[in-house]
């Protein structure tokens, strides 16, 4: 059955699950995936015409997924279209980035106002300021500087914590990633074979072309782990720069950090002449409207922020105290790039501070929030899933476990079956979201609303349903 905008919600599963869930979850994974093939006729043929051009057939390797990718034609509100034509409900949000939705009034205001009177001079504008001034206020930091990347921000931000210092080694946390820049592509989801002890965690290189010169500069923690940063701290006296992390991590689910660490770890790391980052390119705006710095109430030395801040458009930023940013505004360090405070993406940031991410907005994300976690922890009870939610902000997850996930080494214990398999009826019901398995999460924007998120949930019981034999059988 192809979907269209008129197939009712109960309609959007083919075939018996009661006859499909007497076979095991890999049967399972197999009936979803013929039918997420059969769906896609189209989306296979570009598949095929862009892997003669386009390596792997993709523009990014995130983008190759099981059983293939899927080609996106247009968006609007909340939902996005296909090549085929196939409506869905957005919950994937450009890995982040789509907290205003698709074509927000605000934004495409704000571009079509900005496209008329130019879109690049390679010079400062007013909107940059109205930009840095929003992101001050909200973040507690005073002075900004702006890229295009998140992979960008956390780039300069290295670099101006190894400038400040005068040291070369910076600590990051095993299992988050901070963009494909050499000093952080370092043990963001490493082999358990090869990870080391949990206190004192191996650097491995996350692929091939990263210098073991590199990685010995890049040491690894434990998150929600102060031991093991005051380990590396001691042991490399006067050595390292400062550290790079996820307030929540966002790359493993969501693994939010227990009462006191991220205090704790500021105060170590100060103690010992060291900054603090937070990579916020995730958490940002998503979290709440100052991030996960302001649900914690700790603000760091310096924090990274991409994604959701342009409104759908290229946009980063990197904000600091007034102590590290005189380094950048004294020529300590230069802060370079030809696109940075680029004209167009000012515009569409500023529209999306001031316009889209409101204190209303903010309310109605929560109630969406706690619309779907409610139905979601009824249905895991009701079929007896070993399972749990877990969610901030505009961001949530099912985690496939029944204790809590503390760090990577929790996470690697969790069965990624499940969250494909919980993908593939997402997206053969409708819903679009990250095919990344138990990594990635679910997005609600601005512009989703309770019928958005009843469909989603009424592919999870049904989801749950089909596993709910295969759990019981498991016990």
């Amino acid at each position: 059955m192809v979907l269209n905008t008129t197939t009712p919600t109960s309609e959007l599963v083919t075939g018996d699950l009661a006859e499909a869930a007497a076979g095991d979850l890999d049967e399972l994974i197999e009936d979803q995936e013929q039918i997420f093939l059969d769906r896609q006729p189209k989306s296979r043929a570009m598949y095929e015409r862009a892997a003669r051009v386009l390596a792997g057939g993709v523009t990014s390797s995130w983008q190759i997924s099981r059983p293939q990718p899927v080609f996106l034609e247009r968006g609007l509100g909340a939902k996005i279209f296909d090549v085929d034509d196939t409506e869905y409900v957005d919950l994937h949000g450009g890995y982040g980035a789509g907290l205003a939705g698709h074509a927000h009034p605000a934004i495409v205001e704000a571009v079509q106002h900005q496209v008329t009177r130019g879109t690049h001079f390679a010079q400062p504008n007013e909107d940059a300021i109205a930009v840095a001034e929003n992101l001050a206020r909200r973040f507690g930091l005073p002075l900004w500087r702006f890229g295009n990347s998140g992979t960008e921000a956390t780039m300069d931000a290295v670099h101006l914590m190894r400038a400040i210092t005068g040291r070369d080694l910076i600590i990051k946390i095993e299992g988050c990633y901070h963009g494909h820049h050499d000093s952080v592509q370092v043990s963001i989801c490493p082999d358990e074979a090869d990870i080391g002890p949990i206190g004192r965690p191996n650097s491995v290189p996350a692929s091939n072309g990263i210098p073991t010169a590199i990685t010995d500069l890049t040491l690894v923690a434990t998150f929600n782990d102060l031991g093991s940063v005051e380990t590396l701290l001691e042991e490399h006296k006067d050595q390292i720069a400062g550290m790079i992390l996820e307030p929540i991590m966002m790359n493993a689910g969501i693994i939010h950090p227990t009462d006191g660490y991220l205090a704790g770890l500021k105060e170590l790391l100060h103690r010992h002449g060291a900054l603090l980052t937070f990579d916020e390119v995730k958490t940002g705006l998503t979290a709440g409207p100052g991030g996960a710095s302001a649900l914690s109430g700790v603000t760091p030395d310096l924090v990274c922020l991409a994604k959701a801040i342009g409104g759908g458009l290229i946009a980063s930023a990197v904000g600091g105290t007034e102590e590290t940013m005189s380094h950048v505004a004294n020529g300590d360090y230069e802060m370079v790039g030809t696109f940075n405070g680029n004209p167009l993406s000012m515009a569409a940031t500023r529209a999306m501070l001031e316009k889209v991410a409101t204190p209303e907005a903010y309310e109605r994300l929560g109630r969406l929030r706690r619309r779907i976690g409610d139905s979601l922890s009824a249905t895991i009870e009701e079929c007896g899933l070993p399972a749990h939610v877990v969610s901030v902000g505009a961001k949530g997850c099912v985690t496939f476990s029944t204790t809590p996930v503390r760090n990577y080494r929790d996470f690697l214990t969790v069965d990624d079956r499940f969250n494909h398999l919980h993908w593939l009826f997402q997206h053969n019901g409708g819903v679009f979201m990250p095919p990344w398995g138990k990594t990635e999460q679910w997005m609600i924007s601005v512009q989703h609303d309770e019928e958005d998120i009843d469909r989603f949930t009424a592919n999870f019981k049904r989801f749950a349903q089909a596993v709910r034999p295969l759990v019981a059988n498991d016990r």
